[in-house]
């Protein structure tokens, strides 16, 4: 298991302006149709690009549902041993409907 946190816990750390990087590694095409303000980094190339993710803060990992995430996550732990990586439970999806129900609240 990896670790995780919600759609609302990342709300709460962009709204606070907190020092952290977000990684987005779904193909260009699904982050082209709707993206949060990540880096894009799909999961073919997360270990030939793993130099651009930082080792010393935390590092919020997301894609449509959860799963190519926590995939990236165990790749980049074990071959590169980052202890700073977290999943967005739920992923893309989980954020598009945290906002649309804020929006109709």
């Amino acid at each position: 298991m990896v670790k995780e946190i919600t759609v609302q816990e990342l709300k709460t750390l962009m709204d606070e302006k907190k020092d952290f990087q977000l990684i987005d590694v779904r193909e260009e095409f699904e982050y082209e149709a709707a993206n949060i303000g990540a880096t894009l980094i799909p999961l073919g190339n997360i270990i030939l690009e793993a130099d651009k993710i930082d080792k010393d803060k935390l590092v919020v990992i997301h894609c449509r549902s959860g799963a190519r995430s926590a995939a990236a996550i165990m790749q980049l732990e074990q071959q590169f041993g980052f202890t700073n990586l977290v999943n967005l439970k739920g992923g893309i999806l989980a954020w598009i409907a945290m906002t649309e129900s804020q929006s109709n609240a």
